[in-house]
């Protein structure tokens, strides 16, 4: 492996978040000021033919990237922020194994997005917002 690519999956490795490509270049560019664009999408674009990171398409923005988890999950998306939240719950996986069991399968992959706003609480007669 190059060190360009050492360093695109270092920040890959790194983030938190699910940055898009311009947010990894942006990062990498931080610590080496001599990578390109290109590396960075070369990069991206063959970590992801390798199964080693997860393209996603969050509505109608760009697409974003994780490192590909050890373990599956979900992700609820804040349609005024853009934050993304991982979450699993075993009760959903429960209900989807269920299902597909009563329909005659068995479950290859899933995905389960819920686009959300936070939620607003009601105080006497009043809305607030959390």
């Amino acid at each position: 492996m190059t060190p360009p690519r050492r360093l695109v999956a270092r920040v890959l490795q790194e983030s938190l978040d699910h940055p898009d490509v311009v947010e990894i270049y942006r990062r990498a560019q931080a610590i080496d000021p001599r990578i390109s664009t290109a590396t960075v999408y070369r990069s991206v674009k063959l970590f992801e033919d390798l199964k080693l990171v997860i393209r996603h398409r969050f509505g109608d923005g760009p697409a974003r990237y994780e490192l590909a988890p050890p373990h599956p999950h979900d992700h609820l998306i804040d349609v005024e922020t853009g934050q993304v939240i991982e979450f699993r719950d075993p009760r959903i996986d429960a209900i989807q194994s269920r299902l597909a069991r009563e329909l005659g399968y068995d479950i290859v992959s899933y995905k389960l997005e819920i686009f959300a706003t936070p939620a607003r609480r009601r105080v006497g007669r009043r809305q607030i917002s959390r």
